[in-house]
């Protein structure tokens, strides 16, 4: 017997579909409604007429949000249909509302799936999946549209209530920052960005032809982060490798002006990487990188981990900042990851993937790792499971207490061990609903949630506060640190 709720619900629904609409029934927890439940029910919707969604009462232990809560983040999905919650086995409210297809997450393909004979009986289809990865929510447009904010910076208060803090609380994890020392590890990148007058389209073939008027250059690569970390108030020592030429002298020169402590050893078989941007009307037309990708000799590793052996007792926290350009070979990470194991001098790191190929996953026992979606995804040679499902086994991997899984215009899930075994995830939407320039997001929230882990806030308070120090870089065109002052301003805001 179903619970006479759910009854009557079904045939209201059998009612309104009619003989001719195909019913797609999916049911879950849905906890915290993130990206990976939108991306699966997104593709649900489109396996049939009629989404259908079971939303579980009481799955059997402590959940942030209570059912209620939880079944208005499903109503609130704009491509639900319907929704309700689920005091009943899924399989008896499949014999009862006989769906044309049930969607379950690309994890349960090889288990226990009670509801296929029910399927089988009369017809009906099991499918699995986890979504499509390239994903747009509408969900976030119409916020765009709705809602009228006068800054391009949109804070979400439901996040901070549902983990019991206030953002003006934060201001006090920031106090903190400068009793901090903090090594930056990692490759330097001078990033060149070249302002461009638009001429317009070439008459001998189809090309844009562009004049340039104003050229900038800005520290990055760990040299930003170190810079970032700096500009929040910690004492801030930087250790990278850089060629014999100008571009690493203007780094020197820059990263001074930081108050950023810069050992920048030689490497003369490679220029200092130097990234080019060639914008106009507020786009980038073409990135040029000048670099080389090669692993640095033996000598060079030896001398950086005898730096970084000298500098680790005045040290309270080390940073990874890795663009995979040979700087950080895997040898050189475990040694030095071993030093700060026996001295337990915490670590966080970064490994980036755009237009190279890396492995986060070879920075183990990490307070913090911050991957993107495909990051995780290469590290893992997963293409298929859903957000969580592939977050909790990036963690387990790389042995890591917290995992951020950055997702672009999506925002971020926050994964962590919540103790005895168990994990919790939550999500953010992306802060600033106008960015100038996402080039430098990752790196200012990376060091920010870094730094906010070492002083001892939990996750939650430090991905939030992370948001907004990178909500503030975007906001701007090139790597310029966000400092204390800038964080400030917008709490207060």
């Amino acid at each position: 017997m179903l619970h006479p709720e759910t009854e009557a619900m079904l045939q209201q629904i059998r009612a309104e579909a009619g003989p001719d609409r195909a019913i797609v029934f999916v049911s879950g927890n849905f906890n915290i409604v993130h990206p990976g439940h939108l991306r699966l029910l997104k593709f649900a919707a489109e396996c049939g007429d009629v989404l259908v969604v079971g939303v579980v009462a009481d799955p059997g232990y402590d959940w942030m949000l209570p059912s209620d809560l939880r079944l208005e983040g499903v109503h609130a999905i704009g491509f639900v249909d319907h929704a309700f919650l689920l005091r009943d086995r899924p399989e008896d409210v499949v014999a009862a509302l006989k769906p044309a297809v049930v969607v379950k997450g690309k994890e349960h393909e090889g288990a226990d799936n009670p509801e296929k004979p029910v399927l089988d009986s009369y017809g009906g289809r099991l499918l699995f999946s986890s979504g499509e990865v390239a994903f747009s929510s509408l969900d976030l447009i119409r916020r765009e549209f709705r809602e009228f904010n006068p800054s391009s910076i949109f804070k979400p208060l439901d996040y901070p209530r549902r983990h019991r803090f206030d953002v003006a609380d934060l201001k006090t994890v920031l106090a903190k920052f400068p009793t901090l020392k903090v090594l930056v590890i990692g490759d330097l990148i001078v990033d060149e960005y070249i302002a461009c007058d638009p001429l317009g389209m070439s008459q001998e073939d189809p090309t844009i032809v562009v004049t340039p008027v104003l050229r900038e250059l800005f520290v990055g690569g760990a040299g930003i982060v170190a810079g970032h970390a700096a500009g929040m108030g910690c004492s801030v020592s930087l250790l990278t490798v850089g060629g014999k030429d100008a571009m690493a002298d203007l780094a020197r020169e820059r990263l001074a002006s930081y108050n950023v402590d810069a050992t920048i050893l030689t490497d003369e078989s490679r220029p200092t990487t130097c990234k080019q941007r060639f914008r106009a009307g507020n786009k980038t037309l073409l990135r040029v990188s000048h670099l080389k990708q090669h692993d640095i000799d033996v000598d060079l590793q030896d001398s950086m981990l005898a730096t970084v052996r000298d500098k680790l007792p005045t040290t309270d926290l080390v940073v990874f900042s890795d663009f995979n350009y040979g700087c950080l070979p895997t040898k050189l990470v475990e040694a030095i990851s071993a030093l700060c194991r026996e001295r337990s001098i915490p670590m966080v790191a970064d490994s980036q993937s755009s237009s190279q190929v890396g492995d986060i996953s070879r920075f183990r026992n990490m307070l913090l790792i911050k991957p993107t979606e495909r990051e995780a995804r290469l590290a893992l040679r997963d293409f298929d499971s859903g957000l969580v499902v592939l977050v909790e086994a990036l963690r387990q991997k790389a042995k890591a207490k917290n995992v951020i899984l950055t997702l672009a215009a999506e925002g971020l899930l926050v994964h962590a061990a919540a103790g005895r075994g168990s994990v919790l995830t939550d999500r953010l939407p992306a802060f600033n609903t106008a960015p100038k320039d996402a080039a430098g997001a990752g790196d200012s929230f990376f060091v920010c949630a870094g730094l906010a882990l070492a002083v001892g806030t939990d996750i939650w308070r430090s991905a939030y506060l992370a948001s907004i120090a990178a909500a503030c870089q975007v906001g701007r065109i090139g790597n310029i640190p966000v400092t204390a002052a800038d964080i400030i301003k917008e709490l207060d805001a």
